[in-house]
């Protein structure tokens, strides 16, 4: 199969180089920056002319879309870029596939629930009710995609985080190797998910979709698994206790880390206050084991002490 892949030069998209490095699809790495050390294709997936020129010239089979804005406070004040890059640019992938007959595979988000108290993990068919102009502009991405009947996996994580960019664990420890009082709110709860995790079942779902479709001379109209699924990794915390492994692991024990409330940080948006998914849909549908988010935020570490040192991250 060909497989493009948007937003190849963030923390998921880097993650998909790598977990693509011995598959026998083609992979088609597309963003609108560069990034150091790995080729890049430029593609502005909010023209839908070019998105469409260049999956006919690659004969794209699948895009996988990691791209998005993320900024969640900073959102709130740019709506119509929001709007246009969470929700307009999948809608135009999603056309051009169905055009095409192909696959959308699209990452969502948590933030696209949060306004209703529930105190119980989400399951996918849960009504959205986000609580911020992220939250709305990711729901109204997956809205588009919906209405167009392209198939598609639309996968729902929270709290993601890597070896690359600009994430939680990469802020907390710098802060709490330089810090020597650090408050994070404990109040909010949810599960961490590392981006190479995320990236190794979007690879297990195309491996599943290539098998099903293209068993035959023609590739199937349909595709059984289409839908919504939700997928982080397994466990539940909350950011302090995130950040008080954040620092145990990086061996910074003079930072006093100390629990606090989310209203001592005003936020121009409100946050989703239990941010638990229900994975058993997608560890049913494709036969994946999720990690516990501590086995896994090692497993980072590991990486992060290999590459920069964890004390200059």
């Amino acid at each position: 199969m060909n497989i493009l892949v948007t937003g190849a030069n963030g923390q998921l998209g880097r993650e998909m180089r790598l977990a693509s490095q011995d598959s026998q699809d083609h992979y088609i790495f597309t963003d609108v920056v560069d990034a150091e050390g790995v080729e890049t294709t430029k593609l502005d997936i909010t023209n839908r002319d070019d998105v469409r020129k260049m999956v006919a010239e690659e004969h794209v089979d699948v895009i996988v879309n990691c791209a998005a804005y993320t900024n969640v406070d900073k959102a709130e004040s740019d709506q119509e870029f929001c709007e246009l890059l969470n929700a307009k640019a999948p809608e135009n992938l999603a056309v051009v596939m169905k055009e095409a007959n192909g696959l959308l595979v699209h990452i969502s988000t948590d933030y696209v629930f949060g306004a209703d108290p529930y105190n119980t993990p989400c399951r996918e068919d849960q009504q959205g009710t986000p609580t911020g102009v992220y939250g709305m502009t990711k729901l109204h991405g997956e809205q588009n995609i919906l209405r167009t009947g392209v198939k598609h996996l639309i996968i729902r994580t929270a709290w993601l985080y890597s070896e690359y960019g600009k994430n939680f664990v990469k802020t907390m420890l710098n802060l709490t190797a330089t810090k020597p009082l650090l408050k994070v709110v404990f109040d909010q709860v949810g599960t961490p998910t590392y981006a190479g995790d995320l990236a190794a079942v979007i690879m297990t779902a195309l491996e599943d979709y290539k098998k099903e479709t293209y068993s035959s001379p023609r590739p199937a109209s349909n595709y059984s698994k289409t839908g919504i699924y939700h997928y982080s990794n397994e466990g539940v915390c909350s950011w302090y206790d995130f950040t008080k492994q954040i620092a145990r692991m990086a061996g910074n024990t003079a930072c006093d880390i100390q629990p606090c409330h989310s209203d001592e940080f005003p936020s121009p948006v409100i946050r989703p206050a239990y941010s638990v998914f229900d994975k058993t849909k997608i560890k049913e549908t494709f036969g994946v084991k999720v990690p516990y988010w501590m086995d896994s935020l090692e497993k980072c570490m590991a990486q992060l002490q290999r590459v920069e040192g964890v004390q200059g991250v």
